[in-house]
């Protein structure tokens, strides 16, 4: 790899953590096209597409990422996260089965494997695969993050309805952090529930 492209992927990096979204993107392309055979480019470039609601392009990003270097266990995890949270589960229990074959002790294959029990309507080990999931992470804070979320959502989906008339009206402010809480499960309904 050329230092231009090491420049060009921190200076991507710098782009992203100041919300320069764009300039992120900008970066990214002109690293990958420094490089063509890296997958790196492609994975930083899908998550700042994803983060800004552009899902398509997202997920073509995350698939070259992936064609480019099939070892990138997280960009496969990300790509199935994406079409579980725009309701393809079928797409992505395919995306995630090469998951399966890491170590038990790894957690994304934990986090995986409590996709597959959601899908088997196995609540119970779904939520136990991904709290050992969450043991097991501590190299990745922002995939525990979303799993504590789906984990939140279960909870919520489990809990007793109040009353109607005890509901109180609560204005959704949710941050970008928060909203994407909703995305993880606003689609997930047990098989058979109509949507």
């Amino acid at each position: 790899m050329s230092q231009s492209f090491d420049t060009l992927i921190q200076q991507g990096l710098q782009a992203s953590q100041s919300d320069e979204t764009e300039l992120a993107l900008k970066y990214f392309h002109e690293a990958s096209q420094a490089a063509p055979s890296e997958g790196l480019p492609h994975f930083l470039a899908a998550g700042e597409l994803a983060q800004v609601g552009r899902t398509q392009d997202a997920e073509g990003a995350y698939a070259t990422a992936i064609l480019l270097a099939p070892a990138m266990a997280v960009a496969r995890y990300q790509l199935g996260l994406l079409q579980f949270a725009t309701d393809r589960l079928p797409l992505a229990l395919t995306t995630w089965q090469p998951l399966l074959a890491l170590p038990e002790e790894d957690f994304m294959h934990q986090f995986v494997q409590g996709f597959f029990a959601l899908a088997s309507e196995d609540r119970s080990h779904a939520e136990q695969c991904f709290r050992k999931g969450l043991s097991l992470n501590t190299v990745n804070p922002p995939m525990n993050q979303d799993i504590a979320r789906v984990l939140e959502s279960l909870a919520a989906l489990q809990a007793p309805e109040a009353p109607a008339e005890a509901t109180p009206v609560v204005e959704d402010t949710a941050t970008g952090d928060e909203a994407s809480a909703h995305v993880l499960l606003a689609n997930y309904q047990p098989m058979g529930k109509p949507n």
